[in-house]
């Protein structure tokens, strides 16, 4: 029996990436935005925080168990920013270009051992708004950033940060290879180890 997750996000590439992994599983993961569900006030100071408020916005508004991702970007030379706002760094939410543009031109001119970052992923999971004890995971995916941008698949911040055991951009790997050693990925590695049926003694 197929169990439906709604995902607190209208991102298809994250849409993709939850279904990928999880509907082996018995899980088919929609996104809010067919239930007509608006996007929660994240004004939230961490990661975690923003995860926690969106799912449970979710589950509110739709009764059904929900999951939230909340990610981002951290660069060491720009004391963790753009962190919790990377997606609208540039001033407009989901502006990837204009993103990265900004990222590179604030960049411009540092050495690349001072280009350090990483990728952060926290996803939230509740059974339902009142849920007292939601499933907190939290992966990361060390690289740096690049002095332009490389390659053509992912999204987000992909074609600027430089995955040091791949010799590439992120936006250069397959969406396998991708999938396997990504910071949602190592998430969700730990997500399925608390929503993989239990088998009883």
């Amino acid at each position: 029996m197929t169990k439906t997750i709604i995902l607190a996000s209208n991102n298809q590439g994250k849409i993709a990436e939850f279904n990928h992994l999880l509907s082996p599983l018995g899980y088919d993961i929609k996104p809010q935005g067919e239930f007509n569900v608006e996007d929660a006030v994240e004004d939230g100071l961490t990661f975690i925080e923003n995860a926690i408020l969106k799912a449970r916005h979710a589950c509110s508004q739709t009764g059904l168990a929900s999951l939230a991702d909340d990610s981002g970007l951290e660069v060491d030379y720009l004391n963790g920013a753009p962190g919790i706002y990377s997606a609208r760094f540039a001033g407009e939410h989901g502006n990837n270009l204009a993103n990265n543009e900004l990222l590179l031109k604030k960049l411009n001119g540092v050495p690349t051992h001072e280009r350090t970052a990483r990728f952060h992923c926290v996803l939230a999971y509740m059974k339902h708004k009142d849920d007292p004890t939601p499933i907190v995971v939290h992966g990361t995916w060390e690289g740096r950033i690049l002095e332009s941008i490389e390659g053509e698949q992912g999204f987000g911040y992909d074609p600027v940060f430089f995955v040091p055991e791949c010799g590439c951009s992120a936006a250069s790997l397959p969406k396998e290879v991708k999938n396997a050693i990504s910071h949602r990925s190592q998430a969700l590695a730990q997500l399925l180890t608390y929503l993989t049926p239990k088998v009883p003694f």
